[in-house]
C-alpha cells in the first residue's frame, strides 16, 4: 500500500508544481492582499479535485472515455469560462486599495475555484490513471481511501503554501507597482488556456468526423 501511495504523490506533485489556471488565480488573489479570497478560491478548487478523484475511484474516466461527447462538452463549457474571465481581468483598471477589504468576495472566489476546476474534466482522466497505474486491479477500501485523501491533501499543501508565498508583502508591493502588466500577462496566459482547450476539443471532433 505505502509502495502506490507514494506513487501516486510523485506523479500528483509532478502535476501540480507545473503553472497553470489554478496557480495564475490564487497568484493573483494573494499578490493583491486579497489572503481570504485567495484562501476561497483553494477551498473551491480543492472541492473539486476532491470531487473529482472520488469520480475517478467510482469510474468515471471510463465512462468519459467510452463517450466522449460528455468530456468535450465539459472542455467546451471550460475553455468558455475561462475565455471569460480573460476578458474581465484584461478590462480591469487600476490597483486596488488596500483599506482591508476584498476586492473579489470570498463566496465569488469560492465559486470561480470550484467551477474553473469542476470545468475540467481532464482532471478526472488524469486520476484515473493515476489510480489505474498505481492501485491494484481490485485496491482495498483502504487504499482507495487513501489515495484520493493523498490528492486531496496534496492540493491543500500546495495551494495554501502558494497564498502563503505570494502574500508577501514584498511580493505585493511588486505587484501593486505593475498591477495592470501583471493582469494583462495573466490575462494572455488564461485566455491562452481557455483557447488551448477549445481548440484541442474542436481537434478531437473533426478527427472523429473525418
Amino acid at each position: 500500500m505505502l509502495a502506490s501511495l507514494v506513487t501516486i504523490a510523485l506523479l500528483h506533485w509532478a502535476v501540480l508544481l507545473v503553472p497553470g489556471f489554478n496557480f495564475i488565480l490564487i497568484s493573483r488573489l494573494a499578490a493583491a492582499g486579497q489572503r481570504s479570497a485567495a484562501l476561497a478560491a483553494v477551498v473551491g478548487m480543492t472541492c473539486a479535485t476532491l470531487a473529482w478523484a472520488l469520480l475517478a475511484v467510482l469510474g468515471v474516466g471510463i465512462v468519459f472515455a467510452l463517450h466522449p461527447a460528455l468530456r468535450q462538452l465539459a472542455q467546451v463549457c471550460g475553455g468558455l469560462y475561462l475565455l471569460h474571465l480573460a476578458f474581465k481581468l484584461w478590462r480591469s483598471g487600476q490597483a486596488p486599495v488596500q483599506d482591508g477589504g476584498d476586492a473579489l468576495g470570498r463566496f465569488t472566489a469560492f465559486r470561480v475555484g470550484f467551477v474553473t476546476s469542476a470545468l475540467n474534466p481532464k482532471i478526472a482522466l488524469f486520476y484515473g490513471s493515476v489510480f489505474a497505474t498505481a492501485l491494484p486491479p481490485v485496491p482495498a477500501a483502504t487504499q482507495v481511501i487513501g489515495a484520493v485523501a493523498l490528492v486531496y491533501f496534496n492540493s491543500v499543501v500546495w495551494h495554501t503554501f502558494l497564498v502563503w508565498g505570494m502574500s508577501r508583502s514584498v511580493v505585493q508591493r511588486a505587484y501593486l507597482r505593475h498591477y495592470v502588466r501583471f493582469n494583462r500577462v495573466a490575462a494572455a496566459l488564461i485566455g491562452a488556456f481557455g483557447l488551448r482547450l477549445l481548440v484541442v476539443t474542436l481537434h478531437e471532433i473533426l478527427a472523429k468526423g473525418a
